[in-house]
């Protein structure tokens, strides 16, 4: 019970549907009652009627002196629908009973028109009448057979409402649901939206009593583009002005380590040095950063995997062959994908230098294409340690370093991995390439609109 109430006063859908289903039952019922209502006196007056039409009937063919000695119950035996046609004398009751089937003991004194009448137990409805040459008739009927007459035509009559109400429940039910259909589409559509997407809301199939709400969520999501636009312009620009300097310095270490020197300073003037590419290559990391969050429209023409990979190959193989790693691709197949050329290489490029790095000396570094039934499979395997569980979602976050990691590096190369793909709808995967033994990581790209070759 708590639940329902918490869940009323939280969708307005439930608390309209419940309220407008209440409203359809209540007006149902009020409806249902004054029809059976109406119905059933209806029904009497009906029965009233067929008694006038019988008295008339009678009145034309001059009903007998004394009443039938003939026994007149039905064959059947249903004297509740018998209709009881007899005279009335002046002098006094007649003598026979209700049960006989014949006549009723009704009192003579009974003046012209309709009466109800308890004779012997039983209810009655007589209707009295005098014809034209100056007799008295009456002719009754049981109340109970005309009860039950009525009863059955007046819920004959409801019985559609009780079929139609709760279809109507439903149907205002379902009326509400397609009503609010909008709203859960767009809800729906933002949740599958990229972090970096603020691109504003399409309001104009939306409610004009919704309208209003989504304008203002296209305000703010404009106000955070701007934010965001903002942020990436001041680390691209302070990258860029970090540059000359960092230029200027290793410049000027290059002169340096070419004059003598004790070996005590040449051994710090290489610290230096290797200090000063570690900061020109974040630097490097920064600027690919912000151009994997900005907006870039896609390309025209497809771009082929195998391609990208022998780009990526020609970059990094030096520095592959500087740890005696065997690095290549599997297999020839190739797919071509709708995304960025500088994309796709920036994304593989980084996948590939990290796995250089944290694989031992002597290892291993396989790169493969497949296409599946959702696209375009990339895949990175190497023979390094691996990443468990715990750590698969926070080596995505900017400058994130596993613990016990002494390889030198920005640790943006995930980022920015994460930011290619969720800008062009790309699902990244991580696991072990030795499952086994869990050791080696395997990322797996899932690119969709492929175009077989």
């Amino acid at each position: 019970m708590d639940g329902l109430k918490k869940r009323l006063s939280e969708s307005v859908q439930l608390r309209l549907s419940l309220t407008l289903a209440l409203v359809v039952l209540v007006l149902g019922a009020v409806a249902g009652v004054f029809s059976f209502l109406s119905a059933f006196e209806e029904a009497h007056e009906l029965q009233d009627d067929v008694l006038r039409q019988v008295a008339r009937l009678m009145a034309r063919q001059h009903p007998p002196p004394a009443p039938p000695v003939a026994d007149a119950r039905p064959a059947d035996g249903d004297e509740e629908s018998l209709v009881i046609v007899q005279r009335l004398d002046d002098g006094g009751q007649s003598r026979a009973g209700a049960d006989d089937g014949r006549t009723l003991p009704l009192p003579p004194t009974l003046g012209d028109g309709l009466h109800t009448l308890d004779v012997g137990g039983d209810t009655f409805r007589v209707l009295v009448k005098t014809t034209a040459s100056g007799q008295r008739i009456a002719v009754a009927q049981a109340s109970g057979f005309r009860n039950d007459i009525a009863r059955d035509s007046a819920l004959r009559t409801v019985m559609p409402f009780l079929v139609l109400v709760p279809a109507l429940g439903l149907i205002v039910a379902d009326l509400v649901r397609k009503m609010f259909r909008p709203i859960a589409s767009v809800s729906s559509a933002i949740d599958r939206r990229a972090e970096h997407d603020v691109r504003p809301i399409e309001d104009s199939h939306l409610p004009i009593e919704v309208r209003p709400f989504a304008v203002a969520i296209n305000r703010m999501l404009g106000r955070l583009g701007r934010a965001m636009e903002a942020e990436r312009r001041f680390i691209a620009d302070a990258a860029h002005e970090l540059r000359s300097p960092l230029t200027a310095l290793s410049l000027q270490a290059e002169r340096l380590a070419e004059t003598e020197m004790p070996d005590a300073a040449r051994t710090r003037l290489a610290d230096l040095r290797r200090g000063i590419d570690r900061a020109r290559k974040l630097l490097d990391q920064l600027l690919a950063l912000a151009r994997a969050q900005s907006d870039v429209e896609p390309p025209a023409a497809p771009v082929s995997i195998q391609g990208v990979y022998r780009r990526v190959l020609e970059d990094l193989m030096p520095m592959a062959e500087a740890r005696h790693i065997d690095i290549g691709v599997e297999g020839a197949d190739d797919a071509l994908v709708r995304v960025g050329e500088l994309d796709m290489v920036a994304m593989v490029k980084n996948l590939v230098d990290n796995a250089i790095r944290y694989t031992p000396e002597g290892g291993r570094v396989d790169l493969a294409v497949s296409r599946t039934e959702g696209g375009v499979e990339l895949r990175v395997d190497d023979t390094g340690p691996g990443l468990q569980a715990a750590e698969r979602e926070r080596v995505f976050d900017p400058f994130y370093r596993t613990p016990g990691n002494d390889q030198a590096g920005s640790g943006l190369g995930l980022s920015i991995v994460r930011a290619i793909a969720g800008r062009i709808g790309a699902e990244i995967r991580l696991g072990f390439s030795d499952v086994e033994k869990r050791t080696g990581l395997s990322v797996r790209i899932i690119l969709p609109d492929l175009t077989k070759l």
